[in-house]
């Protein structure tokens, strides 16, 4: 069992991203954010608002994604559900809690795709392999089959190895590692969100 959350958009928002007939058939690349690390701050096992730190410039980048044309994807692994430190209840509500604030902010997220499981540490139902746990690439494939994305021309950023590993497996070819990760695949580092502005802005 892997999920995946549909956005929450403004009317101003779906204005922006109403498309001609003829244009829906046409691939669209994809801002893959992984979540810990990436749009809140990394706490640890994050599953309440007040915990819920997000990191700078977050809201801004998705803006320009959203403007861009860009899918805005989150692919997570939440293995708390599978160790038993959450609910799932409690994540789809922190998510439609953290989709809101992006509204607020004047943009919006696509998708949210997740895992929960884990290998060694999950609890029952929960202990056992997934292809969608990073580094396996079975989030973004979905996403790619569900909203129909140019994998060369999207983006990931992540804050470990294990989520370039996967956007790489993917056919994700831009790879931003935000952190002090040691990175296993090619990619580019960088220490700020807005770094990764340029790369939205210009395609190519």
């Amino acid at each position: 069992m892997t999920g995946a959350e549909g956005a929450t958009r403004s009317d101003k928002a779906d204005s922006i991203v109403a498309m001609k007939p003829a244009e829906q058939s046409l691939r669209r690349p994809a801002l893959f954010l992984d979540r810990d690390g990436v749009i809140n701050i990394d706490h640890g096992y994050v599953h309440r608002p007040e915990a819920f730190e997000f990191v700078a410039g977050i809201f801004d980048l998705v803006r320009t994604a959203n403007r861009g044309g860009y899918r805005v994807v989150v692919v997570t692994n939440q293995s708390g559900i599978g160790r038993g430190y959450f609910s799932e209840s409690q994540f789809h509500d922190l998510t439609g809690w953290m989709k809101e604030r992006f509204v607020d902010e004047g943009g919006w997220i696509d998708a949210v795709y997740f895992c929960p499981f884990h290998p060694v540490h999950g609890i029952e139902r929960f202990r056992r392999e997934s292809i969608d746990r990073k580094p396996g690439p079975g989030m973004l494939l979905r996403a790619k089959r569900d909203w129909h994305l140019d994998m060369a021309s999207s983006i990931l950023i992540g804050d470990r190895a294990t989520d370039l590993m996967a956007g790489r497996a993917a056919g994700v070819e831009k790879l931003f590692l935000l952190g002090k990760d040691h990175p296993a695949t090619d990619c580019v580092r960088i220490d700020y969100l807005a770094q990764v502005i340029p790369s939205l802005t210009t395609r190519g």
